[in-house]
């Protein structure tokens, strides 16, 4: 079953005089549990289409529903309710609060939905076991590694249980190593939660853990694939 339809998508960025189609009537659905990976060039619209999925930006034309609500017709303030209570996030770039310490960043936001203390604890504590961190909890992000920091910011999307996680570039500012174990920790609470997880990416170890591919180019989707093993690296 559906959890996320986009229906004829359209959206075109203006700059002056020049116009560039970031997305052309794309119609895509997706399921929960899903583990897929937006593939295509720099341009090819798949950072557009996660920011349309996030409820981050709205379509020019066409439909996007999610938990039954045309997310297009919500008011700005019910899109962001929407966006807190059944979407997380995972950025390239790690995107933590950098006076917080890693207890703190994945704390925050039960902290921001009113979740009691003793709840945001036991969630936090959890997902920090989760991603293999206890041990460094009270370290600030400029005293992680950059892997260490993509599994906070993990670990961070994954504690107010979210419907899906969308995830753009996440092993682009880690080396090899750090890059497949982050993957194969959303990968193992992906099966374990039943969160979708949603990624933009050109990085072929990225493409190699999807259970489905979803190739872009020129804003529109070309092609759609299931790997069947889940995890096709050379």
């Amino acid at each position: 079953m559906a959890i996320i339809e986009l229906a004829k998508v359209s959206k075109v960025y203006r700059v002056g005089e020049t116009e560039t189609r970031a997305l052309d009537r794309v119609s895509l659905s997706f399921e929960a549990g899903e583990f897929t990976a937006l593939v295509g060039p720099s341009g090819s619209g798949k950072t557009t289409l996660l920011q349309m999925v996030g409820c981050l930006d709205l379509p020019d034309s066409g439909e996007i529903w999610m938990e039954g609500q045309n997310v297009v017709a919500l008011s700005a303030n019910r899109r962001a309710d929407l966006r807190r209570a059944v979407i997380g996030f995972i950025f390239q770039f790690f995107a933590l609060v950098p006076v917080l310490d890693a207890y703190e960043n994945v704390e925050l936001p039960l902290l921001l939905s009113g979740v009691g203390a003793s709840e945001r604890r036991a969630r936090t504590l959890a997902m920090l076991e989760a991603v293999a961190l206890t041990d460094r909890m009270h370290h600030r992000p400029d005293q992680l590694s950059g892997g260490q920091q993509q599994r906070v910011a993990i670990a961070r999307a994954l504690v107010k249980r979210p419907l899906v996680v969308l995830a753009d570039e996440p092993t682009a500012n880690l080396d090899t190593a750090n890059g497949e174990q982050a993957m194969e920790i959303m990968r193992r609470l992906n099966e374990q939660t039943g969160t979708a997880f949603i990624f933009a990416t050109h990085d072929p170890r990225v493409m190699g853990f999807a259970r489905r591919t979803v190739q872009m180019v020129d804003g529109r989707v070309s092609a759609q694939e299931a790997v069947a093993s889940g995890r096709v690296l050379a």
